[in-house]
């Protein structure tokens, strides 16, 4: 049987992960815990043959002030909680990094491909945090403590926090929404859940750029999203244009309708 720490209780991960992982009670057993305070650091680690590090500081507005804060949270912690784990004896730890370490918020009629070559360029201090945590992670993994890390695009799936839920919200309320050809790298939190639980069968370490088969052309998710709750929602090609025309270059419209994704192996 494997045991599991799911640290960051209460996450949309860990929640999800957790529910999938209780399907199968003779296989596994898990335990998630929150690290908001100091209390994580009584907790015998020594009984878990896996840590998933899923908190984070993420959603949040930054402001100047606030670098300390998410590097203190997105850095610091997963660092701490990782070597208590090492010393411990587990076996693997697993962290929930990001897409954002590459700095790329997508681009409106033009084409952006991440590849397993390009480079991280974080430009938010939720990417530069969570880059820094990768580095200082791979310092301390060795054979006997292995780390893998993955690098999802926006996840999304029921109840699901974040610019999808932004996304539901639109669907619920406009009758109109743009058609502009896109290709977004999206990941739902089955499949999500499905590859976490692969990695830990196969005690896989290294780095990992998770995505769903297909690509994800946002006005048709819209419309779809729309289609769900009993709604019809026109897609306009002219209100699209109009969109390109004059806020091709806001940051908003590159994260809704810029094209941003993974390449395929």
């Amino acid at each position: 049987m494997k045991r599991i720490l799911i640290t960051g209780k209460n996450s949309y991960v860990g929640t999800n992960f957790q529910r999938w992982l209780e399907n199968e009670p003779d296989k596994y057993m898990v335990e998630s815990i929150s690290v908001r305070d100091d209390a994580w650091k009584e907790k015998d680690f020594s009984k878990y043959d896996v840590v998933l590090h899923v908190a984070a500081m993420v959603h949040k507005k930054e402001q100047p002030e606030m670098e300390r804060l998410y590097f203190e949270v997105n850095k610091e912690l997963p660092l701490q909680i990782a070597i208590k784990a090492k010393k411990s004896g587990v076996k693997q730890f697993i962290f929930m990094s990001t897409m954002a370490v590459y700095g790329e918020e997508g681009k409106v009629d033009r084409e952006v491909i991440i590849t397993r070559g390009t480079l991280p360029n974080p430009k938010t201090f939720y990417g530069k945090s969570k880059l820094r945590a990768e580095y200082e992670l791979k310092k301390i993994s060795d054979e006997s403590f292995k780390i893998a890390i993955l690098r999802p695009p926006i996840i999304y799936g029921p109840n699901c926090p974040g610019n999808y839920s932004r996304l539901e919200s639109l669907a619920k309320k406009v009758p109109i929404f743009p058609l502009i050809d896109n290709k977004r790298s999206m990941l739902h939190i089955k499949s999500l859940c499905k590859m976490l639980d692969e990695l830990i069968e196969g005690k896989k370490e290294g780095l990992f750029l998770p995505q769903d088969d297909e690509y994800v052309n946002t006005s048709l998710l819209v419309k779809d999203l729309g289609k769900q709750r009993g709604r019809k929602i026109y897609l306009s090609r002219f209100v699209g244009w109009l969109i390109r025309l004059v806020g091709k270059n806001n940051n908003l419209v590159k994260k809704v309708f810029g094209n941003l994704v993974y390449e395929r192996y």
